[in-house]
């Protein structure tokens, strides 16, 4: 009778070697993400940080969860794979600098079907990127292979961050009728409403590699995958420098109508002048492809403006020349005004010719 070989976990489809040999890839890449507070290897069993080497006097911690959606189909579609981790990193830093927390650390989960090593690394050098734009330290994370769960070739990221800043200092805080709105733009689509650009795509006909309609110096995969912008530290810049914001929204799925009233006290509306936007290609030539309205566009898309700063009125001027200072494209959007209705009062109308 012959000697039947035992199954091993590989012929089950996971590779613990290429396992291991993803996290040597990647070490240097972790290692270039080191701050005060976080200098150990990756490889332990939990990641460790050091509070106190921050200087913080009395932190309180704030914590932010987040993937990047749909854009992920975009990614493995065009086997470009370099940029989603900035994606990955962004959702959550940004969710907690608008609450007036610096970044400190930040988690990855990675998983697939079958393991490959170069995506991995990839996915990776992105986060690590991030990380750096957002001075926070990549300290672990978790590649989970599990066949049968995903389709070939396909694969799901989830992100953990933690900040901190000193108690009392959390935002929102104290904003007024009058006070005023500006807008920070954005880099392109971010990371929300994806399902709806791919099919805007999917009704246009074109490849992911044909020109990009609205910039055709680049092809529409690589065009639709530009990164999401990373705020904190022009925020963190401004906060210090003039004591003037009040609040910040996050501009992602929901758009204007849904986030900016997560920052405003209940009597309090935010009416914002949509002629003031300069819309991006991007948007303009999703909306005329799919003949999406104005309204859905504002509800799915951040349209152009990826964060919204509400600045004390005696401090506006200030507050928006700090910005444009740290490097960030600034449009005065509107003002805050006593509710009687709706949260968002949104006027005039985004240009969407294309």
């Amino acid at each position: 009778m012959a000697e039947t070989k035992g199954l091993t976990y590989r012929d089950a489809g996971v590779d613990i070697d290429a396992g291991n040999a993803l996290v040597d890839a990647i070490k240097p890449l972790v290692r270039a993400t080191r701050r005060p507070g976080a200098d150990a290897e990756i490889g332990g069993f939990g990641g460790v940080f050091d509070l106190k080497a921050t200087g913080y006097k009395d932190p309180v911690l704030v914590a932010a969860t987040d993937g990047v959606g749909t854009k992920l189909k975009i990614a493995i579609q065009t086997g470009i794979h370099d940029t989603i981790g900035i994606d990955l990193v962004a959702m959550s830093v940004n969710d907690l600098v608008v609450q007036g927390a610096e970044p400190l650390f930040f988690l990855d989960y990675f998983a697939c079907g079958q393991l490959a090593p170069q995506t991995g690394v990839d996915v990776v050098k992105g986060i690590a990127e991030g990380c750096v734009e957002a001075g926070c330290a990549l300290i672990g994370g978790e590649t989970a292979e599990m066949p049968g769960m995903y389709a070939e070739g396909d694969y799901d990221l989830g992100g953990f961050a933690v900040g901190a800043a000193e108690r009392g200092t959390l935002l929102p805080r104290g904003i007024a009728s009058g006070d005023v709105l500006f807008g920070l733009a954005s880099s392109g689509v971010h990371s929300n409403g994806y399902s709806l650009a791919r099919k805007v795509v999917e009704i246009s006909g074109l490849g992911w590699d044909a020109p990009a309609p609205f910039a055709p110096a680049i092809s529409l995969g690589r065009a639709l995958l530009a990164p999401t912008r990373i705020y904190v530290k022009s925020i963190l810049r401004v906060l210090k420098e003039t004591g003037g914001v009040k609040g910040l929204a996050h501009i992602t799925g929901g758009g204007f109508p849904d986030n900016i009233p997560r920052v405003l006290p209940d009597d309090l509306a935010a009416r914002v002048d949509l002629s003031a936007i300069e819309t991006p290609g991007v948007f303009r030539w999703m909306a005329a492809t799919g003949n999406i309205e104005q309204s859905e566009m504002l509800r799915t898309f951040n349209c152009g403006i990826g964060m919204v700063v509400v600045a004390d009125a005696a401090m506006a001027d200030a507050v928006g020349a700090a910005f444009a200072d740290a490097g960030e494209t600034v449009v005065r959007l509107g003002e805050i005004v006593p509710r009687t209705g709706e949260a968002t009062l949104l006027e005039g109308s985004l240009d969407l010719s294309f």
